[in-house]
């Protein structure tokens, strides 16, 4: 791994799930020209939290991603998933796909459409009483750390990160979470981004699981103790630090 790299791309490791059970309650729309999932919080609230919830590689359609979804919305956040992958996400692949050659092709679109699609959500819920956060987990890392750079946002969230070299954590300016422990952002490269966070002052909170493996976040198998444990942790961590910045 290069010295200046700090999350690898996304790798095979990526396409191990389990698929986990539940009903999903949110709905999907098209927000900016791309297929959004929504989910509602139970009641409005002073301030409107909104979550932008950039998903793997498994799309934010997906049972296991809509279920993480409905759960931050579940403490008072509106969260928005949108596909940019535009229905060619993993669970759509036929056996056998490349994945390195997916994922560069996907890329390029993604990162073209997503200015679009924040100016909808923008348009559509921005209020002088509105307060954004992004979590990504894996592919949707970079999303999470731009706009923790350009004020975007007032808390992000990263679980497994791809995608990610050194100039990422230079230009943060916004607080930042860090839930992982993987072959993608392996130790030396979490130091590194560590270390530039403390040189900076950066307001972050750092979990690490031991245990489990990159996607645990998402994909893990909530019938091993260590790895549902470490699931429900990293999303009441993010929960709880979303909550110290949309207070």
């Amino acid at each position: 791994m290069s010295p200046t790299l700090a999350s690898a791309p996304s790798g095979s490791c990526c396409l191990s799930v389990v698929k986990h059970t539940g009903t999903p309650v949110g709905h999907i729309e098209d927000l900016g020209g791309i297929s959004t999932y929504i989910s509602d919080p139970p009641s409005p609230t002073a301030t409107q939290k909104v979550i932008l919830f950039l998903a793997d590689i498994w799309g934010p359609l997906f049972l296991n991603n809509q279920l993480i979804q409905d759960y931050f919305a579940s403490f008072g956040y509106l969260v928005l998933g949108p596909d940019y992958y535009f229905g060619d996400s993993a669970p759509n692949h036929p056996p056998g796909r490349n994945l390195q050659e997916w994922v560069s092709e996907a890329r390029k679109p993604a990162i073209d459409a997503f200015p679009g699609w924040l100016a909808a959500v923008k348009a559509k819920y921005g209020t002088d009483k509105t307060k954004y956060c992004a979590v990504g987990y894996c592919f949707g890392a970079p999303f999470v750390m731009d706009m923790c750079s350009d004020r975007t946002v007032v808390a992000g969230a990263l679980a497994h990160p791809a995608f990610l070299d050194e100039s990422h954590f230079e230009k943060l300016d916004r607080a930042l979470i860090l839930a992982e422990d993987d072959l993608l952002f392996p130790l030396a490269s979490r130091r590194r981004a560590e270390d530039i966070m403390v040189s900076r002052k950066c307001t972050y909170y750092l979990q690490v699981f031991s245990g489990i493996k990159h996607g645990f976040a998402v994909r893990g198998n909530p019938d091993i103790d260590t790895e549902r444990w470490a699931k429900e942790q990293s999303a009441r961590g993010i929960k709880d630090w979303f909550d110290r910045f949309t207070a």
